[in-house]
């Protein structure tokens, strides 16, 4: 079985979290293989939504600043109404337009700090994933280029500090490693 295969699997035996949806969040450092795990969660699923963590943050800063975010966008969908956050324009620099988010049977939510504590309440399943730190730092800058290298360094010192505080990985329901099946970014 997949590790996407398993995440869904786990998410439908369980009851609804998010209003008449689930909430899946794929949390775990940055380049340890989210984005593609949520990628093929949502191909497997069908109807599912994926919201990408970094259309959150407000830049390379913004990770301690995420949870006001994450309020408005589930905490209406786990009323039945639509949630919303503000999008992050990276190459501007600045916030962008205000996203609308329909209520959905599956809200796939991946990224930095997506199994944030303080809506650990929604979550119907906090999958974590990871790679060797040598490995996740090759993947981004392999993606992003090397003229983010220093923001990377900094960023993976914020995300430790954020699940050390948060104790994500230890919350997890599912521990994935980011190099089994298909995962590669």
């Amino acid at each position: 079985m997949s590790n996407a295969e398993r995440v869904l699997s786990l998410a439908r035996e369980r009851p609804a979290t998010l209003g008449g949806g689930r909430l899946i969040c794929v949390d775990g450092p940055a380049g340890s293989g989210k984005t593609t795990l949520a990628a093929e969660i949502a191909s497997l699923a069908g109807a599912a939504a994926v919201i990408h963590m970094d259309d959150l943050f407000e830049g390379w800063r913004g990770l301690d600043r995420v949870d006001t975010q994450l309020e408005s966008l589930l905490r209406p969908l786990s009323q039945g109404f639509s949630g919303s956050y503000r999008r992050w324009d990276w190459p501007g620099n600045a916030w962008a337009e205000t996203v609308l988010v329909p209520p959905t049977p599956l809200l796939v939510l991946e990224g930095v700090g997506s199994g944030s504590s303080a809506n650990a309440d929604l979550v119907t399943v906090l999958a974590w994933v990871e790679v060797p730190f040598e490995l996740r730092m090759a993947r981004g800058l392999e993606r992003d280029g090397d003229v983010v290298a220093d923001h990377w360094t900094h960023w993976a010192r914020d995300e430790e500090a954020l699940f050390a505080r948060e104790r994500t990985r230890q919350r997890a329901d599912l521990i994935l490693d980011g190099r089994v099946g298909s995962l590669h970014g």
